[in-house]
């Protein structure tokens, strides 16, 4: 087994939503995710229970991220768009295909300096209508992010029909050996609608972790998809306003900043 392989984390933990307006409506269940370095999503390994890009129960592969092709590549370009350089680790926090699928409504990079400085995070934001888009959240003197500092962007793209393209998000992400927080909080033009976060205890992704992800959540990915319908017709019955797709925007990249 590779080294890069060897550092890929389990992080099981939980999802909370909560909307604010019209109708308060708050959720929250159980959640898995995978933590990865980048030169781990350029090999292939694991076996039938856990893999990476390859054929297993619970598996990573580098194809459902970026443009599809060389992860290295794809974030290299983006980071060189904006001028950033991150010749340290680069991370994936992501959901894991469970049985071939999974569906991801967003995943995040982190990307770190030579000398260990976060100097950005990418978020890899997907819809129900098979639309990407990504969210480049760096300083605009490339200065490192500190932990827990809030970030902003403006909302570009189309992800619940209960909320139009207006507004902007507000990111805040803690990485501790031990645990990741990813917190996106979203206003309109009347403050803060919804609150979310994704968080999760951190361990290697030993045997027993791989079994305790697969037998503890054995339709997660299923499930994604289903609490979003579920909760969505919660939503159309109590009469929250309802907004058609709009076209996708012009560009995949939205920059944001401190």
């Amino acid at each position: 087994m590779s080294e890069p392989f060897k550092q890929v984390q389990f992080a099981f933990g939980e999802v909370r939503h909560r909307r604010l307006r019209p109708r308060d409506h708050a959720f929250r269940y159980s959640a898995w995710f995978v933590r990865a370095p980048l030169a781990a999503l350029e090999a292939c390994g694991g076996n039938w229970l856990f893999g990476i890009n390859r054929r297993s129960l619970l598996s990573l592969h580098a194809a459902d991220h970026g443009d599809g092709g060389s992860p290295r590549a794809w974030i290299t370009r983006l980071l060189d768009s904006a001028g950033l350089r991150a010749e340290g680790e680069i991370w994936l926090h992501a959901f894991a295909r469970v049985c071939g699928y999974a569906f991801k409504p967003v995943s995040f990079w982190f990307c770190h300096r030579a000398d260990g400085a976060l100097i950005a995070v990418v978020a890899e934001v997907h819809n129900t209508f098979g639309e990407r888009h990504v969210y480049l959240l760096a300083d605009e003197q490339a200065n490192p992010l500190k932990s827990g500092a809030e970030l902003h962007a403006v909302k570009a793209f189309h992800v619940s029909p209960f909320c139009a393209v207006q507004g902007s998000y507000r990111f805040r992400f803690i990485n501790r050996p031990d645990r990741a927080v990813a917190r996106i909080d979203y206003d309109d033009g009347d403050g803060p609608l919804l609150l979310t976060s994704l968080s999760g205890v951190l361990e290697e992704a030993g045997r027993a972790q791989r079994l305790r992800a697969l037998l503890g959540f054995p339709l997660f990915s299923a499930g994604v998809i289903a609490r979003i319908h579920w909760h969505a017709l919660r939503l159309w019955l109590a009469r929250v306003p309802f907004h058609r797709k709009p076209a996708a925007p012009d560009t995949i990249l939205t920059r944001g900043s401190p």
